[in-house]
């Protein structure tokens, strides 16, 4: 006597006994996937845990970047998410979501175990291996339930890897700029001002909080004002009329100098020590 189960059959209620749902909040699911194949089976698998519980799909995207701006103006509550992606794969995708002021819940669906260590140390929820077993889908969707409640009280116990990429959104784009390409970041007002040899962006984060992710990319020369280590080739001693001066940086790629504030006169000659 066979006892395989199909995958419906694990979920679905007797006949006789109507679906339980418990909370009848729908759980909001965003899929990013860049296989169309992977994205309709979870759309399936999705259809059949909604006999347990309320799930809306709210959207579809192929990659991190098209998933990024689909967030920007619709929210979810949990990505299903894969690794393996062009430009920018499924961890650095969920260190991005991590500067989101509400980010969604992540469960990693991949093809791969080698990134299980990773993936939790980014308190994903859960990490799903294909082909995936509806049970094991349902299971991580109901601890994303129960969690959602404490999401903003366990978040800022995350303190996510650097990321590679800054996200811009633009104009209902999102623009993704390389951390090595970042010739400085300098603050204004609410925004911080990324620079690279081709153009300006503009973000809305702090740029303590940039200094203190990424303290071997940059320097600060004022306390608006931190340079990309890998661009400074220099610096300069400016002196006014009045035989009173300044330091100023030079950076590859721009033309502009930069000035270098009293209390961070100390990095001229530290950055000149031989090393």
């Amino acid at each position: 006597m066979s006892t395989s189960l199909s995958h419906t059959s694990l979920l679905q209620p007797a006949e006789d006994q109507p679906p339980r749902v418990v909370d009848r909040q729908q759980l909001r699911v965003l899929i990013v996937d860049d296989e169309g194949p992977a994205r309709s089976r979870l759309r399936d698998l999705l259809s059949d845990c909604s006999h347990k519980m309320p799930i809306e799909i709210v959207g579809e995207a192929a990659d991190g970047r098209s998933a990024l701006e689909l967030l920007n103006s619709q929210p979810a509550d949990v990505v299903l998410l894969d690794i393996r992606m062009p430009e920018m794969d499924g961890i650095e995708f969920a260190e991005q979501l991590r500067k989101l002021p509400d980010p969604p819940i992540v469960i990693f669906t991949t093809a791969y175990d080698a990134y299980a260590i990773k993936a939790f140390e980014l308190h994903a929820v859960d990490y799903l291996v294909k082909p995936i077993r509806l049970g094991r889908l349902y299971e991580a969707l109901n601890r994303v339930r129960q969690l959602m409640p404490m999401r903003i009280e366990v978040a800022p116990q995350v303190k996510p890897e650097p990321r590679s990429h800054l996200s811009v959104q633009e104009r209902g784009r999102v623009h993704l700029v390389p951390i090595k390409d970042i010739i400085y970041l300098k603050a204004e007002l609410k925004y911080v001002t990324i620079r690279t040899s081709q153009r300006e962006y503009l973000i809305e984060e702090s740029l303590t909080r940039l200094e203190e992710e990424f303290p071997d990319r940059f320097l600060r020369v004022h306390r608006n004002c931190l340079v990309g280590r890998a661009y400074v080739t220099g610096f300069e001693r400016v002196t006014n009329g009045n035989g009173d001066g300044h330091w100023v940086v030079r950076l590859e790629g721009v033309p502009e100098k930069l000035p270098v504030s009293r209390r961070q006169q100390h990095v001229v000659r530290e950055f000149s020590k031989p090393s």
